[in-house]
């Protein structure tokens, strides 16, 4: 999968996702502006907040992109996947990261109607 950047080298998006990374804890994401607007990227970013993570939208360099503890992208198709690799380097331990995992469960029950707090996001067909 590609990772994108902006018009001035930070990291914008993968080529059909949002991407965030984790860094000590707290969950990183890039600025509106640069990047397609995001569904599942606004849910991730809800979710984790509602968990006490934090979740701050910055300009990421390639650096931290690289030196993250976790890699994640997010969209409609592939809802949470883990990023393990970028260039041939293991990010983090080169495994799906806790906060990531914990994300990813959580809205796995969210769109399978488990959690009654977010019952409004989904429409029964």
């Amino acid at each position: 999968e590609a990772i994108l950047l902006d018009d001035d080298g930070y990291v914008a998006e993968g080529a059909g996702e949002n991407i965030f990374i984790v860094k000590n804890r707290k969950i990183y994401t890039p600025m509106k502006g640069a990047i397609l607007p995001g569904i599942t990227r606004n849910s991730v970013t809800q979710i984790a907040k509602d968990n006490g993570t934090k979740v701050v939208e910055k300009k990421i360099s390639v650096k931290e992109l690289k030196n993250a503890d976790e890699v994640f992208f997010t969209g409609t198709a592939i809802e949470i996947r883990s990023v393990v690799k970028i260039d041939g380097r293991k990010i983090g331990d080169g495994v799906s990261g806790p906060i990531t995992l914990s994300i990813k469960e959580e809205y796995s029950r969210i769109i399978r109607g488990q959690n009654k707090k977010y019952k409004k996001w989904l429409t029964y067909v």
